[in-house]
């Protein structure tokens, strides 16, 4: 059988796995990324992760604005794929490009589907307190994350995982699934199945505000959401009117007041929550280095008993 002709869309860093497992299944004959975008301080303009391997292995990178108009498809039939395969390429993509490739598209989403559709679901599945996830290949349809699913690979979630960790995990899962699963489909040796109707659960993008700590929540669900919006937005809240980051705390057994100082000290600062207590263990003071809260602690006093932190700014 000849090498399939396969065109890849994706664009940051957890696609990449992808791409290269890709390389060794068929012949990507194209690859279609975002267009690239001013960063840093100069604005010059960055190219995506996915550009940047492309261009390393001489193929052909296409970075449209628009999918819909002019018709995207039209510039990509001429490499006339056998399959496109997508990973975090970070757009909907129409009915006339998911039917051009002769086995359509198929992408790897970074959940176990019908669980965690859409944007961020590394992100959700920590928050939610999952015991795994994984990664699903499915045929693309229309819809978000609706199409049938042809593989998956599962992983247990570590009890001190962050999105980052678990980003970089599932990343290289991906790759692997591609190996394992995409000849097959290409073979006919692997059928869809539809998702299940129930268990459906929505991953939608996460906004600044979702990092913000309301003590009000039980600690434990504190914990995980500082844990899954590490490193963005990260955990915060205010203190004495100022941006008051928290980079790491582990649950504790105290109980008050929400929002109340239980204790301070070398070991960490106490803070009561709707459900136990978050025990503060790394924080960082708006303009400040990240500290361990003991050194934090022996430059400014925070009595147990006071209620310091604010939820009106940052």
């Amino acid at each position: 059988m000849e090498r399939p002709r396969i065109v890849f869309m994706g664009t940051p860093e957890f696609a990449v796995p992808s791409l290269k497992a890709l390389f060794d299944i068929g012949e990507v004959v194209a690859v279609v990324t975002q267009p690239d975008k001013p960063k840093g301080r100069g604005q010059s303009l960055a190219i995506s992760p996915v550009k940047a391997c492309a261009l390393e292995r001489g193929v052909p990178v296409l970075q449209p604005v628009k999918l819909r108009t002019p018709p995207f498809s039209e510039e990509l039939r001429q490499y006339a794929p056998d399959v496109c395969v997508v990973t975090a390429y970070g757009r909907i993509l129409p009915k006339d490009l998911l039917e051009l490739p002769r086995k359509g598209c198929v992408n790897v989403h970074a959940s176990l589907l019908p669980r965690f559709r859409g944007a961020a679901p590394i992100q959700w599945a920590i928050a939610h307190g999952d015991a795994e996830t994984g990664v699903s290949l499915m045929v693309m349809d229309e819809g978000l994350d609706t199409g049938p699913v042809l593989a998956e690979k599962r992983l247990p979630i570590a009890p001190d995982e962050t999105s980052a960790t678990l980003h970089e995990k599932l990343s290289g899962l991906g790759g692997e699934l591609l190996r394992e699963s995409l000849p097959a489909y290409l073979r006919d040796e692997l059928r869809p199945v539809p998702q299940p109707s129930e268990g459906v659960v929505l991953a939608p993008i996460i906004k600044k505000e979702e990092g913000r700590l309301d003590f009000t929540r039980p600690a434990v669900e504190l914990e995980r959401r500082l844990r899954a919006f590490t490193p963005w937005p990260g955990a915060f809240t205010t203190l004495e009117g100022k941006l008051f980051k928290v980079h790491r705390a582990q649950v504790g057994e105290g109980r008050g007041e929400p929002g109340t100082v239980l204790s301070s000290g070398p070991q960490g600062l106490e803070v009561a929550c709707g459900e136990g207590s978050l025990v503060l263990l790394e924080v960082q003071s708006e303009g400040k280095r990240v500290m361990g809260a003991g050194e934090f602690l022996s430059g400014r006093k925070l009595a147990p008993g006071s209620r310091p932190f604010g939820g009106e700014e940052g």
